[in-house]
């Protein structure tokens, strides 16, 4: 299929929109949507939280009757199913749009050519292709979880020029600067759950959740998009494997879900006394008696966690690693020095070749006030 230049304006205004949702939509997809008739916009929107309309919807809704014959320009596949809400394929064979262009099709079962199938045969033109890539890059949980059947998972460290994560007493604070904390809290609220295992928690007594104020500190931050009121925060979960946690935790007192995952079970009584919604999720243990991470997958997959941040130390990240489950690694750099005695960034068995090692390929290097941010993908 041969697209036009209009096809890419107007589908690249679509991308546009769908990134709006990128902080609200999840466990969903990020999908825009544009209508065009006469060479003008008629209509347009984003989904924008789960559970609400999709955005064809939205923008069906300001085209009204001017729709018809109309082309529909769709981030992805309009879905074919009933979930929530009801197909958007079949929302667009009602209104009687003349043809849909599509990013790409979607990924899950449930549709998968299903929303292009209900158009066809409604006779609605359906040309497929235009700037996938560039939709791709706007679900990367979202489709990893349904190609793969586990969640996104994206490693973030911190560390000194010579590769510690702090000092040997354990002293961190702060390796980066202000304006790297900030970028943080941009990247957490893009998330579906942040993990860390109990060793950080006790060590630390971390919040891990998105602060707002620090937020609209970030470069990267549009404040205009998200208000607090509507800051979704992401599931904070911890690896306790043997329940070492007191609930005295920092983390505990703050609102929002913390699931606490256990190879056996605790005492719940006292969650109730806390702000956050707490859950105690068994999962089965490995050879080392510890939280299995492949089983943890499967049950997060199954909870529709798409994107995972992992902030933790240099054990529990080195376990992502050996498992090769990271698909992104992110590490903001201080221009410090350590020192030899300082906590090594990640740990990992010792390697005997060059062909044992683990590669990553960079993919961006950014200066983030006077730190610099690494982000590194797993090929």
């Amino acid at each position: 299929m041969l697209f036009t230049d209009a096809d890419y304006h107007y589908m690249q205004r679509a991308l546009l929109l769908a990134k709006k949702g990128r902080f609200t939509t999840s466990p969903n997809p990020n999908v825009g949507c544009v209508i065009v008739k006469d060479a003008a916009i008629i209509g347009e929107g984003f989904h924008q939280k789960a559970g609400t309309p999709h955005a064809e919807v939205h923008a069906l809704a300001m085209a009204g009757e001017l729709a018809k014959d109309a082309t529909c320009y769709v981030t992805l596949e309009p879905c074919a199913h009933f979930g929530r809400t009801g197909p958007c394929a079949l929302a667009l064979v009602k209104a009687g749009v003349k043809r849909v262009v599509v990013a790409m099709i979607d990924p899950n079962p449930k549709v998968a050519g299903g929303g292009i199938r209900i158009l066809q045969e409604a006779d609605i033109q359906v040309d497929v292709g235009l700037l996938t890539k560039e939709a791709e890059l706007l679900n990367p949980g979202f489709i990893t979880r349904m190609k793969h059947q586990r969640p996104r998972i994206t490693v973030k460290m911190a560390s000194s020029l010579d590769g510690k994560t702090a000092l040997k007493n354990g002293v961190s604070k702060w390796i980066t600067g202000a304006d790297a904390r900030a970028d943080v809290q941009y990247y957490r609220a893009q998330q579906s759950a942040i993990l860390t295992g109990n060793q950080t928690v006790l060590a630390d007594d971390p919040s891990l959740n998105v602060r707002y104020q620090e937020l609209l500190n970030s470069a990267s931050f549009d404040r205009e998009l998200l208000t607090e009121s509507k800051l979704r925060q992401p599931i904070r979960i911890i690896l306790d494997s043997h329940n070492k946690l007191t609930l005295n935790e920092k983390l505990f007192d703050l609102p929002g879900k913390v699931w606490i995952i256990s190879t056996v079970e605790r005492d719940t009584t006292g969650f109730s006394t806390k702000k956050a919604l707490i859950e105690q999720i068994i999962v089965p243990a490995n050879n080392n008696n510890q939280i299995d991470l492949q089983a943890l997958l499967t049950t997060l997959n199954a909870r529709e966690i798409n994107d995972l941040w992992v902030e933790a130390g240099a054990t529990l990240a080195g376990e992502f690693f050996k498992e090769d489950l990271v698909d992104e690694f992110i590490l903001y750099q201080a221009p410090k020095l350590l020192g030899d005695q300082g906590r090594n960034l990640v740990n990992l068995p010792e390697f005997s070749t060059m062909n044992d090692i683990v590669n990553l390929t960079l993919h961006s290097v950014v200066k983030v006030g006077d730190d610099i941010r690494l982000i590194n993908h797993r090929e």
